[in-house]
């Protein structure tokens, strides 16, 4: 049985979660896990749990892209080997990978490490743009929101609203609450 993974980062990546679903689907997938959620966020990737629970024996796991199922190379290695011991194979759309092969497991490693390397350069460069964008003045950060809903916070609290319903309605952090609140009692 062909069994998929689909994962985008965040909600407004709808367009790229549904090219995913169709590709899947063209595939053969079967059955297809899917979710929204940060691959360093890993402890929140329910559905891809849910997936390596699921396959059996002689299954195939379908991804797209190999960003798309592993964060690392290390990562990538441990859902292999969790793959493996069930007996399941791992293809990858994008690349034309199919660990069920030696060949394919070969390319897997070695373009594994390939993506990792990319990322951190992506990262690097990252860093070095907003370092020169501080540098210049530029870049400023994320507008603190929960410190601009600060009255807002205050007024609830005052109203006996607890810190959870505070966050949910205001859409920010609990923990953000809390930072509020313990600043004003400073």
């Amino acid at each position: 049985m062909n069994v998929g993974y689909a994962r985008t980062s965040t909600v407004e990546q709808e367009a790229g979660l549904e090219a995913q679903m169709r590709d899947l689907s063209a595939a053969g997938c079967e059955k297809v896990f899917r979710e929204q959620v940060s691959s360093v966020d890993v402890a929140a990737r329910d559905q891809l749990a849910a997936a390596l629970d699921f396959v059996r024996e002689g299954d195939t796991l379908v991804v797209t892209k190999l960003d798309r199922l592993a964060r690392s190379v290390a990562h990538l290695m441990e859902i292999v080997a969790v793959l493996a011991r069930k007996g399941v194979s791992l293809r990858i759309l994008g690349l034309g990978i199919d660990t069920g092969t030696p060949t394919g497991r070969l390319l897997l490693t070695v373009m594994g490490g390939i993506a990792e390397f990319e990322r951190s350069i992506m990262l690097e460069r990252q860093r070095e743009g907003i370092a020169k964008a501080k540098a210049e003045g530029l870049y400023k950060g994320r507008k603190p929101t929960a410190r601009a809903k600060a009255a807002e916070v205050h007024r609830l609290r005052a109203d006996g609203v607890g810190a959870a319903e505070i966050a949910r309605r205001l859409g920010i952090g609990r923990a953000s609450v809390y930072r509020v609140l313990g600043e004003a009692a400073q």
